[in-house]
C-alpha cells in the first residue's frame, strides 16, 4: 500500500446531507417532492450524471446550456452550506491525521467540482493530500475510473499499489475499475461485495496497520484469483 486515495462526500466528511438540501429545493422549485430513490441514485454522482436523473425524473426537456445552469446553481448553494461548517465522518479526521504522521501519501479523489472542493479543504485541510483530482478535471467522472487513474497517474504510482476509501456504489465501481483495492464505509446507501473490496461500518477504532491489513487482504486474494 503506497498510498490511500479518498473519495470527500460521505467518506470523509458529511456532507451529502447538504448536497440533499440543495437538490430538495430544486425539486420544491418544480412542486416536486424529492424521492429516496432517486436522491439513492444520485448520491456520488457528477454534476452531468446528477442533472441527467433529476431531469428525466422532473420531466424537464434535456437542453444542455439549462442543465448546466441548474448544476452552477446547485453548487452555489451547497457551497453557501459549506462556509457554515462541514461535519467530519466519524473517524475521518483522526485517520488523516494518523496517516499523515506516518508518512504515507494521500490523494483526494471526488466527483465534485475543483471550485466547490476548495471551500471543503479549507476545512479538512488540503495539507493532508498530495494530489487533489475533482470531477471536472477529468473526462469522466466516477463510475468511471478516470478521476482514480489521474490521481495514480499524478502520483506516479500503479492503481493497483493504491487503497481508496468510498462510502457509496458509484465510487466504490470508479475505484474497483481503476484497480484499486477499496476500503468501502457506507454512509447513505449500502454498497455490495465484491472482490477488490472490503467493508467496515466506520473509521473510528480504525488505525494505519488497519488499512495496510484490509490492502493487503484485498492484494492476496485478487493474486489468488489470478494465478
Amino acid at each position: 500500500m503506497r498510498a490511500v486515495l479518498f473519495d470527500m462526500d460521505g467518506t470523509l466528511v458529511d456532507s451529502e446531507k447538504l448536497w440533499d438540501i440543495a437538490i430538495q429545493e430544486l425539486y420544491r422549485r418544480h412542486g416536486r417532492v424529492l424521492s429516496p430513490q432517486v436522491r439513492t441514485a444520485t448520491i456520488g454522482g457528477s454534476a452531468d450524471s446528477v442533472m441527467k436523473i433529476v431531469y428525466a425524473d422532473l420531466g424537464l426537456r434535456p437542453d444542455p446550456a439549462d442543465m448546466a445552469a441548474t448544476a452552477d446553481w446547485m453548487h452555489d448553494r451547497v457551497g453557501q452550506l459549506f462556509a457554515q461548517g462541514l461535519p467530519w465522518c466519524a473517524g475521518a479526521r483522526e485517520m488523516l491525521e494518523a496517516l499523515s504522521g506516518a508518512g504515507v501519501t494521500m490523494a483526494l479523489v471526488t466527483n465534485t467540482r475543483r471550485g466547490l472542493t476548495e471551500k471543503a479543504l479549507d476545512s479538512i485541510g488540503r495539507d493532508h493530500f498530495t494530489v487533489t483530482v475533482c470531477g471536472d478535471e477529468v473526462p469522466t467522472g466516477k463510475p468511471a475510473p478516470d478521476p482514480y487513474l489521474r490521481a495514480a497517474d499524478l502520483l506516479g504510482m500503479n492503481p493497483a499499489q493504491c487503497l481508496a476509501v468510498e462510502d457509496s456504489v458509484t465510487g466504490t465501481t470508479a475505484a474497483e475499475a481503476a484497480g484499486c483495492a477499496v476500503l468501502v464505509v457506507p454512509n447513505e446507501i449500502e454498497v455490495p461485495g465484491g472482490p477488490r473490496r472490503r467493508h467496515v461500518e466506520t473509521l473510528a477504532g480504525l488505525d494505519v496497520g488497519d488499512l495496510r491489513a484490509v490492502y493487503c487482504d484485498v492484494a492476496g486474494t485478487w493474486d489468488e484469483r489470478s494465478a
